[in-house]
């Protein structure tokens, strides 16, 4: 079962007389285990999908299928419930709550778990920690990490709940250039360990960092096509073990 279908999707929002049309039928399937990214100009419809995706916001016509569920036909909570358990999400500015250690900011989504999916939350946050290695660092509070590692436990939040999808807003936005071919190298190995990542950047040379691009212009899908060799984090990155210990 592929993740994620869109059929026909659109979004159409209203300024006062005027109808704004922020996607124009859209029509996308992404498999189990891809890697894609999303680039478009300002206004091009990148922001609105995303929101789509991340069950932030319905469309005004069209079909979302999320993991097999019809999404466009769910209420708000029940929309919050497929958020909390499907879906992990990183953003551009790390969102960490500034005096709580790493451990027990990766650990707030559990509190928001109804379903007790989880069975030992400390154990999954010491397990996502590792995962992007930085199973030194479980209790070092935001101040003490640098950029890099800041996002690599964003991205530890984001995976506790097991999600079925990867979403990624802008993730390098905030980091200089070395330290967004680290976090790129995080994304690269997750996705070559099954996950599925589906990130939003306008840089082209981070989004040659995926496996396939996608560009929206004025609403619609204007490129879709394979990145060929798929740009490689530098040596000593890439052949870090993500699933491994921390990084020094």
């Amino acid at each position: 079962m592929d993740p994620i279908v869109l059929r026909d999707l659109s979004r159409t929002f209203a300024m006062g007389d005027t109808a704004v049309h922020a996607l124009r039928g859209v029509s996308l399937t992404v498999a189990r285990g891809e890697f894609v990214a999303i680039m478009g100009t300002s206004g091009s419809g990148k922001s609105t999908l995303m929101n789509l995706l991340g069950c932030l916001d319905q469309p005004t016509a069209g079909d979302y299928v999320l993991d097999g569920v019809h999404v466009s036909r769910l209420d708000r909570r029940q929309l919050a419930d497929i958020r909390n358990q499907k879906i992990g999400f990183v953003f551009q500015g790390f969102n960490l709550l500034p005096r709580t250690s790493a451990l027990e900011n990766v650990e707030l989504p559990l509190l928001y778990d109804r379903t007790g999916r989880i069975a030992d939350p400390r154990r999954q946050a010491l397990a996502a920690l590792d995962r992007v290695g930085l199973g030194d660092r479980i209790h070092h509070e935001p101040a003490r990490l640098s950029g890099g590692q800041q996002q690599r436990v964003a991205i530890a939040r984001a995976l506790i709940n097991q999600p079925a999808i990867l979403l990624a807003d802008e993730p390098t936005g905030n980091l200089d250039t070395h330290t967004s071919v680290e976090v790129m190298a995080v994304f690269q190995e997750l996705n070559r360990q099954g996950m599925t990542i589906l990130l939003v950047t306008h840089e082209p040379d981070i989004a040659c960092y995926a496996r396939r691009i996608i560009e929206l212009r004025d609403g619609r899908i204007v490129r879709d096509e394979p990145v060929a060799g798929p740009r490689l984090a530098d040596s000593d990155l890439a052949a870090w073990p993500v699933s491994g210990g921390g990084r020094p």
